[in-house]
């Protein structure tokens, strides 16, 4: 998709005015050309020009500014367009498939490949205003002399076929430096996420500098480079082909043919007036061919967003019913590649029934698919066969949206957002800083209008945050994935001898991914998966060893 295709689906009436302005200005910067170029061969006729030439400058003032008004205007809003839409084509993507695009590839887009169009689109003002003075200067030139002006196109004709092969490999060249970009940003993203890690081994980090990032920056570098040169060689030698031209106008013309001193003068200044327009013409053009090349990663990247299985958001608020009798897993099944496995690992088939009030504990060594399961459970993934049922109903694409405003979540790679969105405002303030005396946080965090102070904290703080949101949110159903993994033992114990048996007192059904055996004695129902088998025991009250495979359902 080119970028005027792009803007013109956004505004076709604004592209033409923008661009009639841009011609108009160009038209009268040649018409300055004519009365200077008159006034220099007949200076009688100079004092005939002074208004002309003053109210011709002041309308190619006021018309540039005109144009540079109105394509900022619709740059800024395609982009604006551009980037919710984007925005909302990965949150109606399954998570999956986010996961199998990747995270880095994603931000760059949002991010360096949105400013980098943005750019391109900012050089297109200058563009219409110089083509337009040239479209301008070249007639100028044919009504000077067709003669000429004939011998002066074949030359020019030339010149663009030769310089359009080279940016032809320019382009090409760039694309491959859009693919290193996604590449590097990976590596800053592992870089800045994984600085603890990299700062305590000292082989990991020269690995990680020597094996991949240098690597990549190198290999950056030299594409960049070579991208450039082939830009800066193809300018020079458009520069070179019209000092050619001048030369040939002023030293070669004369010899061959009596020419006259106002059309000699007319094509000299016109020629050399127009190399200024050519070289700025010229130096957007990488720009402009890499803000293409982006634009058509963008595009490929929001049709495989929307190509595959695509959920339907729903913009208005949904309330659900606290009741509910009966959550069912039947011969549920999901494949996913574990890390460091070639293989395919199958979850399933789940058999498996939740009802309101319970407390569930789901234990499991690494591995065994305890996380995976949560995201099928509440509805992040969807089931690959078999079936959820909610109170007897399929969730499928059509309800799914509703089926998760059940479920409030903390997961074990949480991400936690600085204002409390989507929560009710009444009260909310006094609420969340009660919890935050319990958590012991309102030394360091205070909640003002909805908003936190601060998120800057430990690991085990922040999940403490986490598990506030949750509790604000109070749905049905709570679902912990290794909540107390980074508590000591004080919030522990506050989690699950208090939090977890108040939510219970409430009606919640808890679901609680856990090792902590020594609290194994407050579940209802102990779950147990085992290489992507599920199993239960009723009220288990024992050591963690004798959790067998006993009872399938």
């Amino acid at each position: 998709m080119t970028l005027l295709t792009f803007l013109f689906k956004h505004s076709w009436k604004l592209i033409v005015l923008s661009t009639l302005a841009g011609a108009v200005s160009g038209l009268c910067n040649v018409g300055l050309i004519a009365m200077i170029n008159k006034s220099l061969s007949s200076p009688q006729s100079a004092g005939n020009l002074v208004w002309l030439f003053a109210g011709t400058a002041l309308a190619v003032v006021i018309l540039r500014a005109l144009t540079s008004v109105l394509w900022t205007y619709l740059a800024q809003n395609a982009i604006f367009d551009l980037r919710l839409q984007l925005s909302s084509q990965i949150l109606k993507a399954p998570l999956k498939d986010m996961e199998e695009i990747g995270i880095h590839r994603l931000m760059a887009t949002l991010g360096g490949d949105a400013a980098a169009i943005t750019g391109g689109l900012m050089s297109i003002p200058a563009i219409c205003m110089q083509l337009a003075l040239l479209i301008g200067s070249v007639a100028y030139l044919a009504w000077l002399s067709w003669t000429i002006f004939f011998g002066v196109l074949v030359f020019i004709v030339l010149g663009t076929i030769s310089y359009q092969a080279a940016i032809k490999q320019g382009v090409k060249v760039f694309a491959r430096v859009r693919e290193l970009g996604d590449d590097l940003y990976s590596h800053f993203r592992a870089l800045t996420e994984g600085a603890k890690e990299l700062k305590m081994h000292q082989r990991r980090r020269n690995e990680f500098i020597t094996g991949a990032l240098q690597p990549t920056l190198s290999d950056l570098q030299r594409t960049q480079i070579r991208g450039n040169n082939i830009y800066m060689l193809a300018g020079s030698w458009g520069q070179l082909l019209f000092f050619t031209l001048m030369g040939l106008l002023i030293f070669g013309l004369p010899q061959i043919r009596t020419i006259s001193s106002e059309t000699l003068i007319g094509y000299a200044f016109t020629v050399l007036f127009i190399i200024g327009p050519l070289e700025s013409l010229m130096s957007t053009i990488p720009s402009l061919n890499n803000a293409s090349v982006i634009l058509d990663r963008v595009e490929q990247l929001g049709l495989t967003l929307s190509t595959g299985r695509v959920e339907e958001l729903q913009s208005e608020s949904i309330e659900v019913s606290s009741d509910w009798t009966q959550l069912s897993l039947v011969e549920v099944t999901h494949t996913y590649n574990r890390e460091g496995e070639s293989s395919k690992f199958t979850l399933g088939p789940l058999n498996l029934n939740i009802y309101p009030g319970e407390t569930i504990f789901v234990i499991g060594g690494n591995g065994s698919g305890k996380t995976t399961l949560a995201k099928v459970l509440i509805g992040l993934y969807a089931p690959e066969s078999g079936e959820i049922r909610l109170n007897g109903q399929a969730i499928n694409e059509t309800n799914r949206e509703y089926y998760r405003q059940y479920f409030s979540v903390v997961h074990a790679n949480f991400y936690l957002f600085k204002e409390l969105f989507g929560l009710e405002k009444t009260n909310l303030d006094e609420e969340a800083g009660a919890y935050l005396g319990r958590l012991q946080l309102d030394h360091k965090v205070k909640i003002t209008n909805g908003k936190l102070s601060t998120i800057d904290l430990s690991q085990g703080q922040r999940k403490r945050l986490a598990l506030l949101t949750a509790y604000l949110e109070d749905r049905p159903i709570y679902l912990f994935d290794e909540w107390a993994a980074e508590q000591d033992p004080y919030f522990k114990e506050l989690f699950y001898l208090e939090l977890l048996p108040e939510l219970k007192a409430r009606g919640k059904t808890l679901v609680v991914i856990t090792h902590d055996d020594r609290y194994f004695h407050l579940a209802d129902r102990i779950i147990k998966l085992d290489e992507g088998r599920l199993f239960t025991n009723q009220k288990f009250d024992s050591d963690v060893s004798e959790i067998a495979p006993a009872i399938r359902i």
